[in-house]
C-alpha cells in the first residue's frame, strides 16, 4: 500500500459542564474527536468548521488553535489496509448546543447524512478510556489529561 499524507482539522468541543464531545466513527469503529480531511482550496479553519458541521450538525461560534500533531505517532493503517500519515490541526471550539442534547444530557442528537458518526457523546476527561480511543488520537487525549502545553506535538 502507498502511504498518503492527510491534513486534518478537528475540534475539542466542551459543553457547559466541561465535558468533551467524543465521536464514535464508522470508518474505524473507535472513539475520537470530530474532524476530517482538508479539501483543495480550504484553509485549515474552514476544514475544521465544515467537518464539525458534517459530523455533528453543530455550528461553531468561536475557536482557537490548540495544537498541531505530526510525526511517527500519526501513522495509521485503516481496516481496509490503506496507510496514511496525518498532520492534525486541533482547535478548542465553542458550539451552540441549544436544543442539541438528548434526554440523558450527554448524547448529541444528530444523524449525519454520510453515517460517519455512529455516536456522539460528551464525557469528562477523567472518564475517557484511552483503550477505546483511536490510535492516532491517543496522544491528544494523553496530552489533555497531562495538561501538556505547546503548539507543535510530535
Amino acid at each position: 500500500m502507498t502511504r498518503r499524507i492527510i491534513v486534518t482539522g478537528g475540534a475539542i468541543i466542551k459543553d457547559s459542564q466541561g465535558r468533551i464531545l467524543l465521536q464514535k466513527r464508522s470508518d474505524y469503529g473507535d472513539w475520537g474527536l470530530p474532524g476530517g480531511g482538508m479539501e483543495p482550496g480550504e484553509s485549515i479553519e474552514e476544514t475544521m468548521v465544515r467537518e464539525v458541521k458534517e459530523e455533528t450538525g453543530l455550528d461553531l461560534v468561536d475557536y482557537e488553535l490548540y495544537a498541531v500533531y505530526s510525526g511517527p505517532r500519526m501513522m495509521y493503517t485503516y481496516p481496509d489496509g490503506n496507510e496514511v500519515v496525518f498532520v492534525m490541526f486541533l482547535f478548542h471550539a465553542t458550539a451552540d448546543l441549544t436544543g442539541k442534547l438528548g434526554a440523558d444530557g450527554r448524547s448529541l442528537r444528530f444523524a449525519d447524512a454520510n453515517n460517519e458518526s455512529l455516536q456522539l457523546m460528551f464525557q469528562f476527561l477523567e472518564e475517557i478510556d484511552l483503550a477505546v480511543v483511536n490510535k492516532v488520537q491517543k496522544p491528544v487525549f494523553a496530552d489533555l489529561k497531562e495538561a501538556t502545553t505547546g503548539i507543535l506535538r510530535r
